[in-house]
């Protein structure tokens, strides 16, 4: 459960602010005060601030500045007028996002998933290899291995052995492998992709004596990991 901080001293704004995002199932902190919501926010493990500009205490651009310093959490502007130097100053001290009262709560409510989309994507690096047992492929070399054995594949052969790696246990058609490998049609005609197949084949299964690629007649191949 995500935990959202509001900084908003408009009592009932921050209420109904507070009803809909636990209504949506989030954990909600609230504080109308700038310099309390800097310290919540630093310090009570929050995954997302909503942040008012106007705030006694310290306003919300100062507060989102400070934030920034010691902080990368997913931060919301609110301001009470449609002011674009007030926009401007939020997103340069670092705020992700804006929103000009009055809003839409469901408008609102989409950039929070936006935002937290976004922290969580951050918080998971993309892999830099993929790996079946033996085969290892170094994503960012477009190099391909078995075992010690480095392969010698063409751009096009490690594309397609990527692509299905990345779709192990998939059953994927010709066409599919046709549109996401080459990147356009071949007009019905896909016996490129048997072509690039059988090189695959020659230069792993047949090469190490194992069975990696499996056809799957009148639908297409694929890669199982479960393959002894």
């Amino acid at each position: 459960m995500a935990r959202i901080l509001i900084v908003e001293d408009e009592l009932k704004i921050a209420r109904f602010l507070e009803l809909e995002l636990k209504h949506e199932g989030y954990d909600v902190i609230i504080t109308g005060d700038g310099r309390q919501g800097l310290e919540k926010a630093l310090n009570d493990d929050v995954d997302l601030v909503i942040l008012d500009i106007m705030l006694p205490g310290i306003n919300g651009i100062e507060v989102c500045r400070r934030i920034r310093h010691e902080s990368q959490v997913p931060i919301i502007m609110l301001t009470a007028k449609d002011d674009v130097s007030d926009k401007v100053a939020g997103l340069d001290t670092g705020a992700d996002d804006y929103m000009t009262k009055p809003f839409a709560i469901e408008e609102l409510l989409a950039r929070i998933r936006v935002a937290l989309n976004r922290k969580q994507n951050k918080k998971e690096p993309k892999p830099t290899t993929l790996q079946i047992k033996k085969l290892k492929l170094n994503l960012a070399s477009h190099s391909a291995y078995y075992g010690d054995d480095e392969l010698t594949l063409t751009k096009k052969e490690y594309e397609l052995l990527e692509y299905m790696i990345k779709n192990k246990n998939i059953v994927l058609s010709r066409e599919q492998m046709l549109n996401n490998v080459w990147d356009y049609e071949y007009f019905g005609d896909t016996n490129v992709v048997d072509v690039y197949i059988r090189y695959l084949r020659q230069k792993i299964d047949e090469k190490y004596g194992i069975h990696l690629i499996s056809t799957v007649r009148g639908v297409g191949y694929i890669i199982k990991d479960n393959d002894q």
